[in-house]
């Protein structure tokens, strides 16, 4: 059966259903497109209309829309040729030959590769564009503040339960389903917000069921904080796979959201073999999230319960007893919620990227953790010193990673000892290059020594080779 997602998508701007201002205000962005030429960042939940609004604003315009999904297709030489080519000169094989329409899906990932040139690129794209360019994002601040100064934004909220029941009932009529209110209510309610996971909800209950009725439907306001501990409890202590997957539908969090619960919990309870095997559980169910976020295929999150939990559940030998204190996800992420956090937690990322030649996502996941538990509260101040200064760290983000306060003495020492180490190093890989002062030459020109001066011997040679060798072997090295 095909996505009613898709089938329903709208065609039109009006058709887009809630968000009337925000709507309103990209076409009124259109219109005057000619006079202010900025691009347009339309950002806010998944599944609220932000592709679609930007595919029917093209069908509306009579625009062709180019688009490029910023998780499969980002770096700076596929934008440059793609998006760039079109956006600058109108001009794409195929189409009307008309105006283009630039479309980049999901743009609030492109600064996790920074070591691929995305960044620079779709900056690039939308201050030398000679077309419209649209950047969709679902976390607008976490975007570069360079590129979201560049750009108009729009908001999209959350869609209305309000807004969501007709979009249900019309499909019921058109896919010929016979359904009770009482049933369309509870799935908007349970979507509230989410119109493409309510649709998508609707198509599976249609497909199970002759007559959609609200006991078909999973409802209830669910208190994720009160939830979620008990949930903790079956998947691993005491459920087997069935009953974990169950109990998970009754909980208020995301996919994603859960794959991190499990995850900082998990060690507390498992070990050894039964811990690698939830550990690849996780992997896959990590893997299908990828997958979501690189096609907005919200139908994969199914795939990822399934690992995450099930498959975590069913890695336990056996069942387990007594209290254990579970914990949220680790506290960066908690705090990087917060605008200024998030820039502080991205900043630390950005350099342990560029550094290490990783995406960041992959050093905020897997590098900036070890760092944290490696320095934490500054206890190992040789290797804090290090850290800071490998990757041009001040107070507030050795203060991040540590766990310290920014405003201590401890913190403000290590960062001043880090900017001279780094001064030091500079020295020490200059080659020569600032030793004029001193009666030095520069590396590759060769001198003779001064009148009357003796040559060093062999074995003061070897000395002042195995000094050089010593202090070069910093803390700072290992980071480079």
């Amino acid at each position: 059966m095909a996505d009613w997602t898709e089938r329903y998508r709208p065609t039109t701007l009006g058709e887009v259903r809630g968000n009337d201002s925000a709507r309103d205000e990209f076409e009124e962005w259109a219109d005057t497109w000619p006079d202010h030429r900025e691009a347009v960042i339309l950002h806010g939940s998944p599944g609220i209309g932000k592709t679609s609004a930007a595919h029917a604003l093209a069908a509306d315009k009579g625009w062709d829309a180019v688009e490029l999904n910023a998780s499969d297709q980002r770096t700076g030489d596929i934008i440059d040729h793609v998006a760039g080519e079109a956006a600058r000169t109108g001009t794409l094989g195929g189409g009307t030959g008309g105006r283009k329409l630039i479309i980049l899906d999901e743009a609030d990932n492109l600064h996790g590769t920074v070591d691929r040139g995305g960044t620079g690129a779709i900056t690039r794209l939308v201050k030398d564009a000679t077309q419209p360019v649209v950047l969709i994002a679902n976390e607008f601040y976490d975007m570069s503040r360079g590129l979201r100064n560049a750009c108009r934004d729009i908001e999209f909220r959350d869609v209305s339960k309000r807004s969501i029941l007709p979009v249900l009932r019309d499909i019921c009529r058109r896919e010929d389903v016979t359904y009770e209110d009482t049933a369309l209510e509870a799935i908007a309610e349970k979507n509230d917000g989410d119109l493409r996971s309510a649709i998508n909800d609707l198509q599976a209950l249609a497909e199970e069921n002759q007559l959609l009725t609200a006991e078909d439907v999973v409802t209830g306001d669910r208190d994720s904080t009160a939830d979620i501990f008990p949930f903790l409890d079956v998947v691993l202590k005491e459920g087997d796979a069935e009953t974990a997957l169950k109990t998970g539908y009754d909980v208020d969090e995301t996919p994603d959201d859960l794959i991190h619960w499990i995850e900082d919990n998990m060690p507390k309870d498992y070990e050894g073999a039964e811990l690698a095997r939830a550990y690849d559980a996780l992997a896959t169910g990590d893997r299908w999230l990828g997958r979501v976020r690189a096609t907005q295929d919200y139908s994969y999150w199914r795939y990822v319960s399934d690992n995450a939990v099930a498959g975590v559940a069913a890695a336990r030998e056996g069942t387990k007893g007594g209290w254990t204190r579970y914990g949220p996800p680790s506290y960066w992420s908690k705090l990087g919620r917060s605008r200024g956090t998030r820039e502080t937690r991205d900043y630390v990322a950005r350099k342990i990227a560029e550094v290490a030649g990783l995406s960041m996502g992959t050093a905020r996941r897997a590098v900036l953790p070890y760092l944290a538990a490696m320095t934490h509260h500054c206890k190992n101040r040789e290797l804090t010193v290090a850290m800071a200064a490998a990757y041009e760290l001040d107070e507030s983000h050795v203060a991040f990673v540590t766990g310290s306060g920014e405003d201590t003495n401890k913190v403000q020492s290590i960062v001043e000892d880090a900017r001279s180490l780094r001064e030091e190093a500079a020295v020490e890989h200059s080659g020569g290059a600032f030793a004029g002062s001193h009666g030095s030459q520069s590396e590759g020109i060769e001198t003779e020594p001064a009148q009357g001066a003796e040559e060093p011997s062999e074995s003061e040679s070897a000395a002042e080779d195995e000094e050089e060798e010593e202090d070069s072997q910093s803390g700072l090295d290992d980071f480079f």
